[in-house]
């Protein structure tokens, strides 16, 4: 039966909801947590909560009025919905796989398996941190190479490289118009893994592809390098084309036309867990590059390639197998924001070289999003969402103020010569490890609920990568440092380094705080002990302590039982031997009491502290 619609008004009878009511609402949400005050101003909210990054201000809600640019249609200048006016609906996105093994044999063998379940091309390694060159032949043995895009990476190794695949693709008679992939040439990312200059005929490579394989490009913009060495996004982006715009510069004085300098670039990017940050990114990048290709006159060919790579930086040595929720939301992303090719990092990238169910589950997981998932059937389905389109263009107004600060400084050659990449990342990096190390950004299984009995799987060495010029750098460095350092003592000593948890009163009062003291020193390796029952009693307390063996103990219970025990218990302790006493909870100037544990205060310094008074080296 057909009701009529005028039965059913829904929401037409609801008068429509105003800013104002929402700016109303959230302040009194925010006045019961305490961030703010009675005297606050509603119209002050949503600078309350407007979240400020790399120059980049995102507001806590955005409506129709807030103003956005138009993105204009995918395949259509300037690019921001996609380069290709269907998207990854007929084909999917690339499926690209990493490999890095020095040894022929196990590459050969994980290259067959991975072109028989899923991968569409793979990321070869060479050079002294990957494969030998003089062995891709073996490599890609059986490998049907007009089906398969081989993408390279050799560094400085590309001048043996290089010749060495124009040379197999001889060998194999493989028709030139059938080859896919990437020289992987990229003369100024070497530059800043290493601090070295390259030498190579990167122009003679890319006349050679534009003459005779349209399928293969000669450079790659990795712009990974600085995502590693702790980059922001708009600062991704803006060495991204800095270093684009250099290249265009070297193949258009090597005779090349603009319209085919453009046409051998392909832009590397790093997709992380933030998926909103790596949506908009990549929309972003693709915006940026058309605007690039405009000033160049070509505004026809400005569609940037990409290849997202999920993050290293976002990597867990510990619990890695949370890594793989990590890279499924990175993936996710990148495939929303539009990327080409993607490529997803094991689970076990930390731990050294991979082994097949890794690599597995790093191909499985783009074979889900894509079949199962159908995420590659709609095209840019971000876009015209208040948020990310807003989000898009605060990206790219803040990357083409960096790039035109490192056009003004002489080119990316030049701002990486005179430290001006580097101070800049190393600025911004360092206000990231410090909302790393007070858990402003947690890390699930290392800086928030960490396994202290876990066993991690074995694996053989990587080659280690490329180093010195700009730092390498992972979210998790500082927590799992501690870690290793009490983790050789636990296995120098036979015992784990131990805080007694002195929780007063009953469980219902000190569990709470008790059970945030107990796992954020287990983010350093420490574990913590508690009496069977709570206890108000300093001596009882203090004859615990002694029977525990530990050297720096912590109160655990509320605010108003620390007001009548917490001196006393302190001093218990203190006259029996506790080197530190820490107190769970926020300042309160107790006598007795050290230091205070609290949520947003320094959890490396509080780990560091700890281990130095247990005698941990």
């Amino acid at each position: 039966m057909t009701v009529p619609s005028e039965t059913l008004p829904l929401a037409a009878d609801f008068p429509a909801a105003t800013r104002e009511q929402w700016q109303r609402l959230t302040l009194g949400v925010l006045r019961k947590s305490g961030l703010a005050g009675d005297d606050t101003p509603v119209d002050a909210v949503e600078d309350l909560l407007a979240h400020r990054d790399d120059e980049v201000t995102l507001a806590p809600l955005y409506t129709a009025d807030d103003p956005t640019p138009m993105p204009g249609p995918p395949g259509l200048f300037p690019y921001t919905r996609g380069g290709r006016a269907a998207g990854a609906v007929t084909a999917g996105w690339d499926i690209r796989q990493r490999h890095a093994d020095p040894d022929p044999k196990v590459t050969a063998e994980a290259v067959g398996a991975d072109l028989e379940n899923g991968a569409t091309s793979l990321w070869l390694v060479l050079g002294e941190h990957g494969l030998p060159p003089a062995a891709l032949p073996a490599a890609l043995e059986g490998v049907y190479l007009d089906l398969a895009g081989i993408v390279l990476d050799a560094g400085a190794a590309a001048v043996e490289a290089v010749p060495t695949w124009f040379a197999l693709l001889t060998e194999r008679q493989v028709p030139p118009a059938e080859v896919r992939g990437n020289l992987g040439v990229d003369p100024l990312g070497w530059r800043a893994r290493t601090g070295q200059g390259w030498e190579g005929p990167a122009g003679e490579w890319a006349s050679r592809c534009a003459d005779s394989f349209p399928g293969l490009r000669s450079m790659t913009v990795d712009a990974t390098a600085y995502h590693d060495a702790g980059a922001s996004d708009a600062q991704e982006l803006g060495c991204a084309v800095a270093t684009g715009v250099a290249y265009l510069r070297d193949l258009t004085a090597a005779g090349l036309s603009v319209p085919a300098a453009f046409a051998q670039l392909e832009f590397r990017y790093a997709a992380t867990a933030d998926q909103f940050a790596t949506i908009a990114k990549l929309r972003a990048a693709r915006r940026l590059w058309a605007r690039v290709a405009q000033v160049c006159g070509v505004p026809e060919d400005g569609a940037q390639r990409q290849h997202a790579v999920t993050s290293a930086v976002m990597m867990t040595a510990r619990d890695p197998w949370v890594n793989m929720l990590r890279t499924t939301l990175a993936c996710f992303a990148a495939g929303v924001g539009g990327a080409d090719a993607v490529t997803v990092q094991p689970f076990d990238h930390c731990l050294g070289l991979p082994d097949g169910f890794a690599r597995r589950i790093a191909r499985n997981t783009q074979s889900l999003l894509l079949e199962e998932a159908n995420v590659g059937r709609v095209i840019d389905p971000a876009g015209g969402s208040w948020y990310v389109e807003r989000y898009t263009e605060e990206l790219a107004q803040s990357a083409w103020a960096w790039f035109t600060e490192i056009e003004q400084a002489g080119g990316m050659a030049a701002a990486l010569d005179s430290g001006l990449v580097a101070d800049r990342l190393a600025a911004t990096w360092q206000r990231r490890a410090d909302n790393l190390a007070h858990r402003r950004d947690p890390l699930t299984g290392v800086s928030e609920f960490p396994q202290l009995d876990e066993r991690l799987p074995a694996r053989p060495p990587a080659p280690p990568p490329p180093g010195g010029g700009l730092p390498r750098h992972r979210y998790a460095q500082a927590y799992e440092a501690l870690r290793d350092r009490a983790d050789a003592h636990t296995a120098a000593a036979d015992t784990r380094p131990t805080v007694f948890l002195a929780t007063l009163g009953s469980a219902a009062v000190h569990n709470a705080r008790a059970g945030f003291a107990a796992n954020l020193f287990a983010a350093g390796g420490i574990v913590t002990v508690r009496p069977p029952v709570g206890d108000d009693d300093p001596a009882r307390l203090a004859a615990e302590f002694t029977a525990s063996g530990a050297r720096v103990a912590c109160l655990c219970s509320s605010d108003r039982v620390y007001g009548q025990s917490a001196e006393a218990v302190a001093r218990a302790l203190t006259d029996a031997g506790a080197q530190r006493v820490w107190l769970a909870g926020k300042p309160a100037g107790y006598t007795g009491v050290d230091d205070y544990l609290f949520a947003g205060c320094d959890a490396v310094a509080v780990l560091e502290t700890t281990l130095n008074d247990l005698g941990v080296a």
